[in-house]
């Protein structure tokens, strides 16, 4: 069973989170949104308050697609966004946003807006020996905002993933690719990128607009929602 939480009125929007984290991350945006949408947040697979699903992206996304209301804007941040892709090839959604998010996270001869697979391994290997702290450094390398720090610290603290939900999630990172799959979706997508993210590089903004999608570069890092200035 997936944990959820739902508030506010107006169109439904529908927050997924990327690897390691929870939905409480989503929290400053919640409270800044809540009065234009009804937002309903959700932890992935074994990650905050959900049990684990066992399976890649598929049964993932299944078990996301139980619990959305009908027609959603869906907003995936990070891993977040790949299952928000998959998402909307299964479902009828109203419109899809992704934040610092990509249909295919590994560099390929074909590809060049990822990075290396095997830094990504290294990347991921690190933070897993001690999750608490690779997140927290992580996260403290995104914001300035102290007070927002010790928040989003407490929230990792009180809510970590499983591991069999961090090496799922990782594999599903290190193996989709949503290409074909983004460039078919009849549906609104609009993506908003940070310019310091080390994760998903900004340049990939060229290839978002040579296929019409509209792309945001803010001047901060991989988690852009955090941003005073991070506009839906």
């Amino acid at each position: 069973m997936l944990y959820s939480q739902t508030t506010g009125v107006g169109p439904d929007l529908v927050l997924l989170h990327g690897w390691g984290f929870n939905s409480e991350l989503f929290n400053e945006l919640i409270a800044k949104y809540k009065d234009q949408y009804r937002i309903t947040k959700i932890d992935l697979p074994g990650h905050g308050r959900s049990n684990d699903v066992d399976g890649g992206i598929d049964e993932w996304c299944d078990e996301i697609i139980k619990i959305l209301p009908n027609n959603p804007i869906l907003l995936g941040w990070s891993l977040g966004g790949l299952l928000t892709i998959n998402i909307a090839t299964k479902i009828k959604i109203s419109k899809l946003i992704l934040s610092a998010s990509s249909p295919n996270f590994v560099q390929n001869s074909n590809w060049q807006y990822g990075i290396d697979a095997d830094n990504f391994k290294q990347f991921s290997n690190a933070l897993q020996l001690n999750l608490s702290k690779g997140l927290k450094r992580f996260v403290s390398l995104q914001s300035k905002n102290k007070a927002q720090l010790k928040i989003l610290n407490n929230f990792i603290d009180q809510y970590p993933a499983s591991t069999q939900a961090l090496n799922q999630g990782l594999e599903i990172l290190l193996s989709t690719n949503l290409i074909d799959e983004l460039k078919n979706l009849k549906i609104p997508v609009s993506v908003i990128l940070g310019d310091r993210d080390t994760l998903v590089p900004h340049q990939i903004s060229h290839w978002y607009n040579e296929i019409n999608i509209k792309t945001q570069v803010l001047n901060t890092g991989h988690i852009p929602f955090l941003q005073d200035d991070f506009l839906l």
